[in-house]
């Protein structure tokens, strides 16, 4: 199997059902499973390593902040992967996309912008992580 990368959680904590649908903002701390649907951002804790799935079923409208993100399913609305994001083949994505590393499957869309972030570059993270 694969190594485990530093800073990033492999572990599913939580998971949204397929039956399910959120109309809201969903926080998180670790990892989570989306097989439902989200109308509303979805945002990890900065501040811990995450993990976030988004399912073939799935979809996201809203703004999607996470380290680790793996989707087959459909997200409307930027996109911050701050370690590694994965785009599985039946991957959509309508909204910019900002990386820090990227692997993307052969019929994964994405209709944005795909921008790779530097350790300087990452918005949103400077706030959150400045203790002074």
């Amino acid at each position: 199997m694969f190594g485990k990368k530093p800073g990033v959680t492999s572990t599913i904590e939580s998971l949204i059902g397929a039956a399910t649908r959120i109309e809201g903002d969903v926080h998180f701390v670790g990892g989570l499973r989306i097989d439902g649907h989200v109308k509303g951002n979805v945002i990890a804790d900065p501040s811990q390593p995450s993990m976030l799935v988004i399912s073939e079923q799935a979809r996201v409208d809203g703004q999607i902040q996470v380290s680790h993100l793996v989707v087959n399913g459909t997200i409307n609305g930027p996109v911050q992967a701050d370690e590694l994001l994965e785009l599985q083949p039946k991957a959509r994505v309508t909204g910019n996309v900002d990386y820090k590393a990227l692997e993307m499957h052969h019929g994964a869309i994405v209709t944005g912008n795909l921008a790779y972030m530097d350790e300087d570059s990452r918005p949103g993270l400077k706030l959150a992580s400045n203790h002074g």
